[in-house]
């Protein structure tokens, strides 16, 4: 199993653009085979740094959505969304392995 954490800066006066965005990607991946745990938005503290977390079976299934997300029409509408309204500054990704008890 791996877990993909992604810190995002957006741009603080896009918030509920960005929250757009998040809700067309937690569709996505379900759709596309990972599970979406959800996007963590500014609440109090940073009002420019969010984040999500998602989960596929294994490091070979997440390449498969990674491939599958670059040729999907709903994906690129959604990185097309971003960009268009500036609500991402960057973002950093990161691999993890989740420890269960």
């Amino acid at each position: 199993m791996i877990t993909v954490h992604l810190r995002y800066e957006i741009n603080a006066n896009k918030l509920a653009d960005f929250e757009e965005y998040g809700r067309r990607w937690i569709h996505l991946v379900n759709r596309l085979g990972g599970e979406h745990h959800g996007y963590f938005l500014p609440s109090e503290g940073d009002s420019d740094e969010a984040f999500a977390l998602f989960t596929f079976p294994s490091f070979a299934d997440y390449e498969k959505y990674r491939s599958a997300a670059a040729a999907d029409p709903e994906c690129i509408e959604a990185v097309q969304f971003a960009t268009q309204t500036d609500c991402i500054r960057r973002y950093e990704r990161r691999f993890l392995s989740p420890m269960f008890e």
